[in-house]
């Protein structure tokens, strides 16, 4: 193995250090199977020379004892050193992936942004569990054959060291074949996983959107690019495998050379009456034989072992190479604030400066307890701005505070406890109705109950087999839209932070559930700094604000009376949408 080799797996090992003592068993195990290996033929070498005489030197009992004892120990070897293996790679892979996923759990917006969901998926579900197999393996396979070369290399020193100096030969060409076929895996092994990644993203934006690509017959468009994807992996995959394969009929070939040489040598040496009994030529013939078997697999170990290395590496990149979100120390007594915004200067940008920005030098101030609408045409900046507030985003100039305090100085998790929110977009996980509701907190089945009561949503849930703790389905599949909506405005009820964001809450629900739920929001409003994104500008004239946007500016702002005979953006719009 190459130094940068030795190094990539020292960077993998810390994750694998609690699983020491299998690597260890696995070792000595091995150990124990490659030493037994010159033991056959050193039982042929004695049977030649010494078991076909009248003078026999051993009882014939001994013979089919020591073979079967033999297998025996080197079956016991064998399955101790796959057990122990096994268990040392699990564990190793458990520990590394806890670390990945602790990582997506804290890690900076921007990986969700560089990198797709199956992507991610992918790395952290499939290539650790894999890669670490296959490494296991491989190395396993490096230590049991080296073990075995060097065992049976040893035997044939000491049968014969002469004829033992063809097969150092080996020893450099096998090398150079496998330094190069090494680094032509490596190459491929890197454009295979990104293959892999683009054809997992092609089935996760299909998976998705399934409803658009039938409704827009685009199957025949999607199967294409499908197909693409798929024959680009497939011909890395057989490049990958030719490079692999090419590495053991050449080791073959040099193994022939060598043994081609050995037995000239050997004739040679009993026509000048050299000391070359027929069972110590047979034993070495049969050692050398024995030895081409390993030195074949190690040939053959180069393309599992960088398959493996590369699939941890790209684990741990994401462990090492992903920035964690970093707050401040700044906590409120009582974990609650009072939930005064203000913004200042704020502009952000997306994509660079080359693209107009999403919000361009936005000043506003929102006191603790009111109720402010943000209205706008689409893409005006409104959800832009609600998500800096958690700090899902991070402004690309000016500075926003809560209750006084610039956002950066905010303990993370004591900022977002300070906002619920309800979005059009409805985020459910496969679990029960009240871990949903209660997300984050511990679950008070009363306060579950009394929240969905709230949300108009509790005689639903309890005509479900297990009330409250019925499983929703992925996403909430079990439930349709505007009990999905419930759900959501029933976990912001719960959560009582005290800044809410409606994000076009109502949008999913019919005319009698939204005046319904409209109630119930209003109700967990009073109290509260609301900040209200709606289109339908009917559900927003009881503002006690209306901020009105447009290309990321605030370009008017008042009480929607104000605004109405103001004449300018929110006067257009609320004429568009009502037609007067």
């Amino acid at each position: 193995m190459s130094t940068p080799l030795l190094q990539r797996l020292a960077r993998i090992a810390p994750y694998f250090r609690a699983s020491r003592i299998g690597f260890v068993v696995a070792f000595g195990a091995a150990i124990v199977a490659a030493a037994t290996e010159p033991l056959l033929p050193a039982l042929l070498k004695k049977l030649l020379d010494e078991g076909f005489g009248a003078q026999r030197s051993f009882p014939l009992w001994a013979v089919p004892v020591f073979i079967v004892g033999l297998y025996v120990v080197r079956g016991v070897a064998h399955f101790l050193s796959a057990y122990a293996l096994a268990w040392a790679a699990n564990r190793g892979v458990l520990t590394l992936r806890e670390g990945m996923f602790a990582r997506l759990l804290d890690a900076a917006p921007a990986l969700f942004t560089e990198r797709s969901a199956s992507s991610l998926t992918n790395t952290l579900v499939y290539e650790v569990q894999t890669g670490a197999q296959q490494l296991a393996n491989a190395l396993m396979m490096v230590v049991r054959d080296s073990l075995t070369s060097l065992f049976l290399f040893g035997y044939l020193l000491w049968l014969n060291w002469k004829l033992t100096l063809f097969i150092v030969l080996l020893a450099p060409a096998v090398a150079f074949v496998m330094r190069a076929v090494s680094r032509r895996l490596d190459r491929l092994t890197r454009a295979w996983q990104t293959a892999t990644d683009e054809l997992a993203y092609v089935v996760e934006e299909n998976t998705l959107a399934w409803r658009i690509v039938r409704l827009h017959g685009a199957a025949p468009t999607q199967r294409a690019r499908f197909g693409a994807q798929s024959n680009r992996l497939r011909q890395l995959m057989v490049k990958t495998a030719a490079a692999g394969a090419i590495s053991s009929p050449i080791t073959q070939l040099i193994a022939a050379l060598a043994l081609s040489a050995v037995v000239v040598m050997a004739l040679w040496q009993g026509a000048t009456g050299g000391q070359v009994t027929v069972g110590g030529f047979a034993a070495f013939i049969t050692a050398m034989l024995m030895l081409v078997a390993p030195l074949k697999h190690l040939s053959d170990a180069a393309a599992p072992l960088l398959r493996g290395v590369r699939a941890l590496e790209r684990g741990i990149e994401l462990i090492e190479n992903t920035p964690e979100e970093r707050g401040g120390t700044h906590a409120p007594a009582g974990g609650r604030g009072r939930g005064a915004i203000e913004l200042r200067g704020v502009s952000l940008a997306y994509r660079g400066e080359e693209t107009a920005p999403a919000l361009d030098g936005v000043n506003l101030a929102v006191a603790a307890g009111e109720t402010v609408a943000l209205v706008g045409p689409s893409g005006a900046g409104k959800s832009s701005l609600v998500n800096l507030l958690p700090r899902f985003f991070e402004p690309t100039a000016g500075e926003l505070r809560l209750d006084g305090v610039p956002l950066t100085d905010w303990r993370l998790d004591a900022l977002r406890r300070q906002f619920a929110l309800v979005s059009q977009d409805v985020v459910l996980f496969n679990d029960s109705v009240a871990a949903n509701v209660a997300l984050g907190d511990t679950i008070d089945k009363d306060r579950v109950r009394a929240a969905l009561a709230s949300a108009h949503l509790l005689d639903f849930v309890m005509t479900l087999p297990q009330g409250i703790d019925s499983t929703i389905g992925h996403n909430g599949s079990e439930l349709s839209g505007g009990q999905r909506q419930r759900l959501a405005i029933a976990r912001a009820i719960y959560k009582d932070a005290p800044v809410l964001i409606l994000d076009e809450a109502t949008s999913a629900l019919d005319s009698e559930s939204e005046r319904a739920v409209q109630d119930a929001l209003e109700r967990l409003m009073e109290g509260r700094t609301t900040l209200v994104i709606a289109h339908r500008l009917s559900t927003i004239e009881h503002a006690d604000r209306v901020v009105a946007m447009d290309g990321g500016r605030v370009v008017e702002q008042g009480t929607h009376a104000a605004l109405l005979a103001a004449g300018g953006l929110y006067a257009r719009l609320h004429a568009m949408q009502f037609r007067t």
